[in-house]
């Protein structure tokens, strides 16, 4: 893990802090070209009423719009949990070169976690995977933002 690394997945927890205070699930992603932030999202699911609206797939199409291409090569995402498919799959079509994710996601994550997919040999394009980094804050912000939930229904009369 470098310190570049570090530096880039600290931006992503901004990002996933971001989420948590809009009372989405606390995921955050940052998109790297050429050393530069590019593009940042978190989750807005709830916002949007859209399954789809993942941090990574926003962020995805952040970068391809400012960018003016969807082939994200030579970029790296930098995302505070595991992946799920979706994102992975969006993450090979879209050729980002490099990820680097924060926590575990045991019920979605698909590198090795629920399902081993996106370290798979793809007939177009494999994503270089590095895992674990700055784990435990993004496990933390998750289990906190749970926890909150849980409360907060134990509360309710109903």
């Amino acid at each position: 893990m470098s310190n570049e690394d570090l530096k880039f997945m600290s931006e992503a927890l901004e990002e996933a802090r971001n989420a948590f205070t809009r009372q989405e699930v606390p995921v955050g992603a940052i998109l790297v070209f050429e050393g530069k932030i590019i593009a940042r999202a978190s989750n807005c699911v709830e916002e949007l009423q859209d399954a789809t609206a993942h941090a990574e797939i926003v962020c995805i199409r952040e970068a391809a719009r400012i960018l003016g291409n969807w082939r994200l090569n030579q970029s790296t995402l930098y995302c505070t949990l595991e992946p799920c498919a979706m994102c992975a799959g969006a993450m090979i079509l879209s050729r980002v070169k490099r990820l680097v994710y924060g926590a575990r996601d045991l019920r979605h994550g698909v590198d090795g976690s629920w399902a081993s997919l996106i370290r798979e040999p793809h007939p177009i394009h494999v994503v270089e995977v590095e895992g674990g980094v700055l784990a435990e804050e993004s496990a933390e912000l998750m289990r906190r933002f749970f926890q909150e939930r849980r409360d907060a229904k134990s509360r309710t009369p109903f």
